[in-house]
């Protein structure tokens, strides 16, 4: 039987997912299995790019043989030879004997370690090779390391997908969606994923996620997990912070303790309350001997702060304990801010070995609080506790006293923190449809149904409201990627004609005028009762016409655009400066390009969106 999805014209997915698979490479804990993902070319040659593992099989010849019906199969593209994906091309050279397989040199070597009997046609290929096979063209790009040395990866020119290998994946079996979604897809799982499976090899990855940035990207598509589409800054982002081993959360603090009859547990729970009480609540408290360490492993990316307390075990480190730091050490993890609270009846050791385990990482600083307890807490030692916190508290918010002695300050920042929706504003003024970004729309009125528009005078949109008296609001999602704000807001409507050369979905209301159909999770359609000049910007109070919800995803807010959506610069892995010497550079608060280099000079103009220096701020490199 078949399950095969298309994914557009002549591109199909013909993986499965085990939801029986309790231990991922037999090591990491699953609780929803995983997928096997294959991709099949159906043009004037057929292409599969990669197997599947073996307990998908049966769904994957099945796909293939429905799809296929009876054409030869031409090329197999082998990206990665572990076997988790590879484990069929055995069985796919005896099913489709004429089939070329496409691999790189040093992936044949490994294919003939695992099929030393493999009768095969080879086609041989290295980075920036090319093959047709009608109206899609592909080419390789070198991935070593990410995780195996033989990992290449195969970009689809014609619609812009990647086809990543390991890379990008995440846990879990699909279930039915095969497409990643705000609504469906657990970014700690792909976290957990990343830094156990590939987090080693930081730069490594960092060097392929150069390359990818180089290219245009509209969709990504890895060997486990969903697809990815739309907006992928998100998880571009994500990567981007994990290689480099910056901390996704700078205010997170991971407490990891090792507790044999409480007491050290004890002090770890203390000591997560006085973080709290000190105004940090990103902090995370986990038993190291209940704990699976993929899950301590992610934790430690995640944050800026490792708080470890352990019990003396053998005069040691207790065996839980000194698992998961070796296995942290193993990652090579660096740039974190690391405390000890230590526990020995007789002879306390553990902190001097958890220092010992940990001492060849690169950028680590060590608190200069620490505690040794006898046994158990004793209570003149809660005030060493709380030191340690305090410390942790002034390393993680060095300016926090200046920000208070400075009251009374207009701190135009904070104008950020507002909850501000983004739109897409559309008017249309004879022929000729126009669209804006906006970020000031909202419900006046319920009886009857108003909304206030604000939008700068200096804007085409503005006149035209103005003239025409109407106007549509498209409600972006949280899928919206930065195509959609460098089209309608970087470029003004008397310059350039907005919807020349879209490419999305959009579809006409009512009142003749355009709204978006893809990327937006509802419209209006407003009619102006009352304008009302406000400075540089124009209100337009408004009866609401038409409105249609489009789908569930979240709204686009002002934060999530900045967090996930407006590019930034790919971090690189900072390591220790031996001259203590800063480097800075200037990144544009429009779109986050980054110019390396202090001074900017006046007259600089952002290569990207095309903002003055006024537009760019002071940042550390």
């Amino acid at each position: 039987m078949h399950n095969e999805v298309e994914i557009s014209q002549g591109l199909y997915y013909v993986g499965g997912s085990d939801r029986r698979l309790a231990l991922f490479e037999n090591v990491y804990p699953l609780f929803n299995g995983a997928s096997y993902n294959s991709y099949l070319y159906l043009d004037e040659k057929t292409l599969l790019l990669d197997t599947v593992d073996r307990s998908v099989s049966d769904v994957f010849y099945g796909n293939l043989e429905f799809l296929l019906k009876g054409r030869k199969l031409d090329y197999l593209v082998v990206n990665h030879m572990e076997p988790d994906h590879a484990a069929n091309i055995g069985e796919l050279l005896l099913r489709y004997p004429e089939v070329t397989i496409v691999i790189s040199p040093m992936a044949k070597d490994f294919l003939l370690n695992f099929f030393p009997g493999a009768q095969a046609n080879f086609l041989l290929v290295n980075e920036g090779d090319k093959l047709s096979i009608g109206k899609h063209e592909f080419t390789f790009v070198s991935a070593p390391m990410v995780h195996w040395p033989e990992v290449m990866m195969t970009y689809e020119l014609t619609e812009a997908v990647l086809f990543s290998a390991d890379a990008f994946g995440t846990f879990g079996a699909l279930n039915g969606d095969i497409y990643a979604s705000p609504l469906n897809f657990d970014m700690a799982e792909a976290r957990r994923y990343y830094t156990n499976i590939v987090g080693k090899y930081g730069p490594q990855v960092l060097a392929v996620l150069k390359k990818a940035l180089d290219i245009p990207i509209k969709m990504i598509c890895p060997l486990h997990g969903p697809i990815h589409k739309g907006n992928l800054n998100p998880l571009l982002g994500k990567y981007g912070l994990w290689a480099s081993y910056t901390p996704e959360d700078p205010d997170g603090v991971l407490i990891a303790y090792s507790s044999v009859y409480g007491d050290t547990a004890l002090a770890a729970d203390i000591l997560a309350k006085k973080l709290n009480q000190k105004g940090l609540h990103n902090v995370v408290v986990y038993d190291v001997s209940k704990t699976d360490a993929s899950y301590l492993i992610a934790e430690a990316f995640r944050v800026g702060t490792i708080l470890l307390c352990a019990t003396t075990y053998n005069a040691g480190v207790f065996v839980k304990m000194e698992d998961f730091l070796h296995d942290l050490a193993n990652h090579k993890i660096m740039n974190r801010t690391v405390g000890f609270v230590e526990n020995g009846s007789w002879a306390p050791a553990a902190k001097a070995n958890m220092k010992r385990i940990l001492s060849g990482l690169e950028g680590i600083t060590y608190l200069d609080e620490s505690l040794t307890i006898a046994s158990a807490l004793k209570e003149s030692q809660l005030d060493n506790l709380d030191r340690i916190a305090e410390e942790v508290v002034a390393r993680l918010r060095p300016d926090e006293k200046k920000a208070e002695e400075a009251g009374g300050v207009v701190d135009l920042t904070a104008m950020f923190k507002l909850s501000y929706g983004l739109f897409t504003l559309i008017t249309k003024d004879g022929d000729k449809d126009n669209a804006s970004i906006n970020n000031s729309f909202f419900q006046v009125s319920d009886k009857p149904n108003l909304v206030m528009l604000s939008v700068n005078v200096a804007n085409l949109s503005a006149d035209t409201i103005r003239k025409t008296g109407v106007f549509n609001v498209s409600v972006l999602d949280e899928s919206a990627d930065f195509e959609i704000f460098k089209k309608f807001g970087f470029v003004s409507g008397r310059d350039k004609a907005k919807f020349e050369d879209y490419d999305r979905k959009v579809a006409r209301a009512q009142n003749g005028l355009l709204y978006l159909d893809e990327c937006s999770n509802a419209f209006f359609s407003c009619k102006v009762v009352q304008t009302i000049e406000a400075g540089n910007h124009v209100l337009f109070i408004a009866e609401v016409t038409e409105a249609k919800v489009l789908n569930n995803i979240p709204s686009m807010t002002y934060a999530y655009y900045f967090a996930n959506v407006k590019p930034k610069p790919l971090p690189s892995i900072k390591k220790p400066n031996a001259s203590g010497e800063k480097k800075y550079g200037w990144r544009c608060k429009i779109c986050g390009f980054t110019y390396e280099g202090d001074p900017l000079p006046p007259d600089y103009v952002c290569p990207l969106c095309k903002h003055p220096a006024s537009d760019f701020e002071r940042v550390e490199l």
